[in-house]
């Protein structure tokens, strides 16, 4: 059951990142992935700057979505330099 959890909420992140990033989604595995590693780095770096969004779904889903959206703006950086 946490898998699949794990891929709805990497999908909506995913998604909703994409959607405020780019204005558009980058289709439905690229979403999930996106929001699955937005969800490890948000997770990561928000427990190092002790900021938490509460321990429900929710919570995850803010942590992922904040995280899918520093993730596609460091690959943005990379890519242009």
């Amino acid at each position: 059951m946490t898998l699949i959890w794990t891929l709805i909420i990497g999908g909506i992140a995913g998604w909703l990142a994409g959607k405020v990033m780019r204005g558009d989604g980058f289709g439905i595995i690229v979403d999930i992935l996106v929001g699955i590693v937005g969800g490890w780095l948000g997770g990561w770096l928000f427990g190092i700057l002790g900021l938490h969004f509460g321990n429900g779904k929710i919570g995850e889903l803010i942590v992922a979505f904040l995280g899918a959206v520093i993730l596609i703006w460091i690959v943005r950086l990379v890519k242009r330099g």
